[in-house]
């Protein structure tokens, strides 16, 4: 179990095996001098080549509230920076995603970005490896990531490992094989250092209210949950984390642990509970701490993973996903419940015939249910708002204030030292 110090308390956060956390990479991007093997693709594709990215027309009943497009990062960056690109990697447990954006004023502007199912996790629960498979596919996707970070002229770039490498023994080891084959230098991040990004890179789609909030994060491997102050919403400013944990239940974990068997309604119902009374029981905690500020009557709740953007997904009735529909929705609590209820109950090729769900989600959709059914039991939330963003998002604003406190020491140092008398 993660320690319960707060993100933005704990000096000492991320001093965990196979990397330091909270660094930044300073470079402009360079390959290894080796030729990279990988130079097609390992589906088959031309390295770089993307999947369709067409949306479809957003529908009358999938606006979101009022949202800034991205990300807000403080006073504009200096113009010599202007022009050149910000990078962020996520590697998850069973995602790989890249932003590449260029501050925009007191905004950024993403210019690329990729995102695929690696299922880097695969396996890992009972075997406590990563499998070679997995990590293939895995190499796979950064060697496009590779590829992009060098096409765009990327000035600094910050690339993360959470929960998959954490676990896994050879979580180091692969860590040095993604360095030497694809030149990408992964930091494994701690659970700590996790939720701080989670909270700084969607922070800004908190509900307006008066009450605390809690944003939480489930991913593949892990779920993050992080109690914000009171009154916090919306803005520039980041909110003060008052309490967090992190569970090592994520939607590939938990399923991989349960198991998969769901030959009929009443095992399916049985292999949803189980996994409600495990992410509860491993919540139990955090739930106790949180217990008299969850009675406020106007709590908030903001839930940023592919389990709420796809049930949201769902609440529009979307023919396929739409970033621009669902980031920054709130939608009902209790309509998420409803979704969640009878995806449990369904079998696995019913569920893949869903739009916004698919083959690929089909088999985890319902552990994220199980979480998020958890987190609603905890912290009782009469809305949930939903966040198409999370730690990319997070490490470009670290990157772009670090670069910005840069900028304005060396101009207060320059100030200084012009205006001294000449000796």
């Amino acid at each position: 179990m993660a320690e319960t110090l707060p993100p933005d308390r704990n000096e000492n956060a991320g001093k965990n095996r196979g990397g330091k956390s909270g660094k930044v990479a300073d470079f402009r991007y360079k390959r290894p001098p080796q030729p990279d093997p990988r130079a097609s693709g390992r589906d088959g594709r031309p390295k770089g080549a993307a999947k369709d990215g067409r949306r479809p027309p957003r529908p009358a009943n999938g606006t979101p509230r009022a949202r800034p497009d991205l990300a807000e990062i403080g006073p504009e960056i200096g113009a010599k920076a202007q022009g050149e690109a910000y990078a962020a990697l996520d590697l998850g447990t069973n995602n790989c995603r890249l932003l590449i954006a260029r501050p925009s004023g007191r905004d950024f502007t993403v210019i690329d970005a990729f995102s695929r199912v690696v299922k880097l996790g695969e396996g890992l629960a009972t075997t406590g490896r990563l499998s070679e498979a997995a990590m293939e596919r895995t190499l796979s996707a950064l060697a496009i990531c590779a590829d992009k970070l060098q096409r765009r002229n990327v000035r600094l770039a910050r690339s993360v490992a959470t929960e998959a490498c954490r676990r896994a023994e050879n979580g180091p080891a692969f860590i040095e094989r993604v360095r030497r084959e694809t030149g990408i230098a992964l930091d494994i991040i701690s659970a700590e250092e996790e939720a701080r990004l989670a909270v700084l890179g969607c922070h800004i789609l908190l509900e307006a209210g008066e009450g605390p909030a809690v944003i939480f994060d489930i991913g593949g491997g892990s779920t993050e949950l992080v109690l914000v102050e009171a009154g916090a919403e919306g803005g520039a400013r980041v909110p003060r984390i008052l309490d967090w944990q992190s569970v090592p239940w994520g939607v590939v974990s938990l399923t991989d642990t349960v198991g998969r068997g769901e030959d009929s309604e009443a095992a399916r119902l049985a292999r949803f509970a189980r996994m409600r009374e495990m992410v509860a029981e491993s919540f139990a905690p955090f739930a106790g701490r949180v217990a008299a500020a969850a009675k406020h009557p106007d709590i908030r709740l903001l839930g940023t993973s592919g389990t709420v953007t796809t049930l949201a997904s769902l609440y529009l009735e979307l023919p396929s996903y739409d970033r621009k529909a669902v980031d920054g929705l709130i939608v009902p609590a209790p309509a998420m419940r409803d979704i969640s209820a009878r995806l449990a109950v369904m079998t696995p090729y019913e569920r893949a015939t869903l739009p916004c769900i698919g083959q690929d989600r089909a088999d985890l959709v319902v552990a994220g249910c199980a979480i998020l059914e958890a987190i609603l039991d905890l912290w009782p939330a009469r809305r949930l708002g939903v966040a198409d963003r999370g730690i990319r998002e997070g490490i470009l604003r670290s990157i772009m204030a670090a670069e910005q406190h840069s900028e304005r020491t060396l101009k207060a140092l320059h100030k200084q030292r012009s205006g001294r008398p000449e000796r």
